[in-house]
């Protein structure tokens, strides 16, 4: 018997794992507010485009460009905002849906706005920005930028996807399939058939509209209203696709855009799948590697050999899954879950450590803590955002997916040998877009951009979720481009990695100065 399938967590930095450190923030702090005294202003700051800006909007888009956004103080020194735009951009003149945006005035002389998008799909830029502005940035980037971050629509406060209950979440992450069975096939896709039936009746219209270039489309409409000619970006993971989809459709309107842990929007949902699967299994030797230098390491002899324990406790969660202390049934899904969570971030390889030395003694409670980090699960019960039906949503939208069973088993085999260890728990991602209520809007396909203003493109060598391959793709797609290696471990670089990247990318913001292709840190 197996677990439900792990959704290949494509263009993801997990939930509640958005960029740099954010894992080792959930372990250490309780909760804190990391902008300290810093005081909000005191009465409301309005914003419209110049009117330059305007004209050039898009034919029917006027009203949303030239809209006038009210910034309220909120969040303990923040402003925040609420953004209108068209639920179809084929019908601007119908519904319409409402984006949160969350600002972080700059510090020194504003020379303009800098919106960035910490991955997912589904991740909360509003949350990225209130949680890291103070921390991940540097005083030079601060300075001369208001930060925004925005929920892109389907995502927490932005016309959110909604399909089940807490409690609902807890039962469905806790089932299981016999999936090599047509039996336990054909329950998986019953089960994904009815969630898709409540998150279309809960969340209304807007699911069908929840696609990466109608986000892209909505980046431009933000560039306005924060008075900008042209749009400055930090896109992480799924951001990066985000990016480079602006690029292609607003190639005149890019300013300073930085794109970490690229994804490259040529392959195929299976073609990524595939890539992350070798990528992560890499990642666990590294992690293996790494924990064996240490006195407390549970995984003994070499690394072959510890990679190997690893998939003795992942068949035996299979073949018996165990209770937790707190009562919740843990299955081998779930473990795997939290065995790839701190693998997004090496400074969170210790919390792995810890876990898998008490789930060799039987105890999983770690492993299901780490699963619930990734799952934005409080341990409370409660929730803490709809990344998990936003991804999906927005992954059924983006990509066509292999779905006939025959494909799927094939797809799986392909995926166990490629990466014994985690394989299979990649495999079987179609069932969650066979019965969706609103099909593929986009094939992939190679970006084209145009533009004047050259694009930094960054990769990192060790990345589980974005083979560092993959930026080398884009940078070569994008043309006018500068590729930006990271020699290191986790997932993206920028806010985490060393003096010569950090340097690079503020210089590249600050002055505009490019770095040179093919720097390697």
């Amino acid at each position: 018997m197996t677990a439900r399938p792990l959704p290949a967590r494509s263009r993801s930095l997990g939930s509640g794992l958005r960029a740099a450190g954010a894992l080792v923030l959930a372990l250490t702090l309780a909760s804190c507010s990391l902008l300290g005294d810093r005081k909000a202003d005191e009465v409301p700051a309005t914003g419209k485009a110049d009117p330059s800006i305007v004209a050039s909007a898009p034919a029917g888009l006027d009203s949303f460009y030239s809209q006038e956004v009210v910034w309220e103080p909120c969040e303990n020194g923040f402003q925040c905002a609420k953004v209108t735009v068209p639920m179809d951009y084929a019908n601007p003149g119908g519904d319409k849906i409402q984006l949160a945006a969350l600002r972080a005035p700059s510090t020194g002389k504003k020379t303009g706005s800098l919106l960035v998008n910490p991955g997912g799909p589904g991740g909360s830029g509003y949350d990225f920005v209130k949680d890291a502005a103070e921390t991940h940035f540097s005083q030079s980037v601060r300075a001369k930028y208001d930060l925004v971050g925005f929920d892109p629509r389907g995502v927490k406060r932005s016309a959110p996807v909604k399909c089940m209950t807490d409690e609902e979440r807890d039962a469905a992450r806790a089932k299981i399939y016999d999936l090599e069975t047509d039996a336990g096939l054909a329950t998986v896709l019953a089960d994904n058939k009815a969630i898709a039936e409540k998150c279309a009746a809960q969340t209304g219209p807007s699911l069908g509209h929840i696609d990466t270039i109608s986000a892209a489309k909505d980046l431009d409409i933000l560039r306005a209203v924060v008075n900008d000619t042209k749009l400055n970006y930090l896109g992480y993971s799924y951001g990066t696709f985000l990016g480079s989809t602006y690029a292609s459709l607003f190639p005149n309107n890019v300013g300073r855009m930085v794109l970490d842990g690229a994804l490259d929007p040529s392959i195929s949902n299976e073609e990524l799948t595939m890539g992350q699967a070798v990528a992560f299994e890499k990642a666990i030797r590294s992690y293996v590697a790494s924990c064996q230098q240490g006195d407390a390491c549970p995984l003994t002899g070499s690394v072959d050999s510890g990679v190997q324990q690893i998939r003795g406790l992942i068949n035996s969660v299979q073949e018996n899954p165990r209770v937790a202390k707190d009562g919740r049934t843990v299955n081998a899904t779930m473990f795997v879950s939290g065995l790839i969570t701190p693998l997004y971030n090496d400074q969170s390889w210790p919390a792995l450590t810890q876990a898998l030395a008490a789930a060799a003694t039987g105890d999983v409670s770690l492993m299901l803590r780490l699963a619930d980090l990734g799952a934005d699960r409080g341990s409370n019960g409660k929730y803490t955002s709809n990344s998990a039906f936003a991804f999906s949503a927005i992954n059924c939208l983006d990509y066509p997916m292999v779905s006939d069973p025959a494909s799927m088993r094939a797809e799986e085999r392909q995926l166990r040998q490629a990466s014994p260890t985690l394989g299979y728990f990649f495999a079987y991602g179609g069932t969650n877009c066979v019965d969706w209520p609103y099909k593929n809007v986009r094939t992939p396909a190679p970006v084209e951009y145009t533009g004047e203003s050259p694009i930094v493109v960054i990769g990192t060598t060790g990345d589980p979720a974005t083979p560092v391959e993959w930026a080398a793709s884009l940078r070569k797609q994008l043309g006018n481009a500068s590729l930006l290696t990271w020699q290191g471990e986790g997932h993206t670089a920028y806010g985490r990695a060393n003096s010569c990247l950090e340097d690079a990318v503020d210089s590249y913001f600050v002055d505009g100065k490019v770095p040179a292709d093919n720097t390697v840190c």
